[in-house]
């Protein structure tokens, strides 16, 4: 199994310290994008400290659905960015018990370091049934054995970025990924303003079976482990589509600066983390230095499995 997604599901794995609190660890991020909370300036991206919040949502979930039992996956949930997160210091989750009713369970997470909550999250579950049913289709994309990976597509934009090291660090990051864009990225088309929607495919570099198989993440059960995955990665390019609009290049670049404000994910139907997924991204508005991203998951035959919104700050570095 590829070692990057083995960590990634030991960095969910969150330890219980009481009935309904956990404890989670971080790492640090590795480039510029809406998941780090208030982002440094471009100069200090070598010294970047604040936690990926795709990891914070993702850990969040997995402490809430810790607490339900699973027959209930989530169907919802709704989150606050607070503040930013230290990746040099654990992540208490307190778990509060809202509501256990027959049909759905309602859990809120607060996410704390340092005394003071950074996040925020509601998630609703339910036993699944059945009922009326029908989705939007799903837009054309090519196949995405066809498309460049991270290590073919982001050699070719080193030079735009904002120190050295940066395209092996972005490698990194998308090392449990496997993460590719059906068009240029934001860095791929600096200067240049196009229609502001975005796609990519992504899935685990890796079968989820094999890990569970080997143990890994053994609190971790399935289908909350991939709904957990895709609540991660969900934070990685949803606002890519408002910096296209703008031709703006991203936080590797250095163009513009922000943080993610909020989040909020619908799961329509069942989903695997470790088969294709198509993310197809959007973004109707920006304005006030915000700038807002819709979000809808198909899987490689179609199915509508879920619906993102997320809203961040996005400013243009003065001077």
């Amino acid at each position: 199994m590829n070692d990057a997604l083995w960590s990634l599901l030991e960095l969910l794995d969150l330890e219980r310290i009481e009935q309904d609190i956990f404890r989670g660890q971080s790492r640090p991020p590795v480039a510029h994008h809406p998941g780090m909370r208030r982002c440094a300036p471009p100069l200090l991206f070598s010294v970047v400290t604040r936690v990926f919040g795709g990891q914070v949502a993702a850990q969040a979930l997995v402490a809430a659905g810790r607490t339900v039992p699973a027959d209930r996956p989530p169907h919802s949930l709704h989150a606050y960015f607070l503040r930013p997160g230290d990746p040099g210091a654990p992540i208490v989750y307190t778990v509060d018990r809202i509501r256990d009713g027959r049909s759905f369970t309602t859990r809120r997470v607060v996410a704390v370091q340092h005394g003071q909550p950074i996040f925020h999250l509601s998630a609703s579950f339910q036993v699944p049934e059945e009922g009326l049913e029908h989705q939007e289709p799903m837009p054309p994309a090519p196949d995405p054995l066809t498309l460049p990976t991270a290590a073919e597509l982001l050699p070719r934009y080193a030079d735009r970025f904002i120190g050295p090291g940066v395209t092996e660090r972005l490698l990194e990051a998308r090392a449990a990924v496997d993460l590719r864009y059906v068009d240029a990225p934001p860095y791929g088309s600096v200067g240049e303003a196009r229609e502001p929607r975005s796609q990519v495919w992504f899935r685990t570099n890796g079968t989820l079976d094999d890990a569970v198989a080997a143990g890994g993440a053994p609190a971790l059960a399935r289908p909350l482990l991939d709904i957990c995955l895709v609540t991660y990665v969900s934070d990685m390019t949803l606002l890519d589509s408002v910096l296209l609009a703008h031709g703006r290049g991203g936080w590797a670049v250095g163009d513009v600066v922000g943080a993610s404000l909020d989040h909020a994910m619908w799961f329509h139907r069942p989903l695997r983390a470790d088969e294709w997924l198509l993310y197809d991204q959007e973004s109707p508005t920006a304005q006030g230095g915000r700038g807002l991203g819709r979000g809808r998951i198909f899987t490689a035959d179609g199915q509508l499995v879920v619906s993102v919104i997320q809203e961040g700050v996005i400013r243009v570095p003065r001077g």
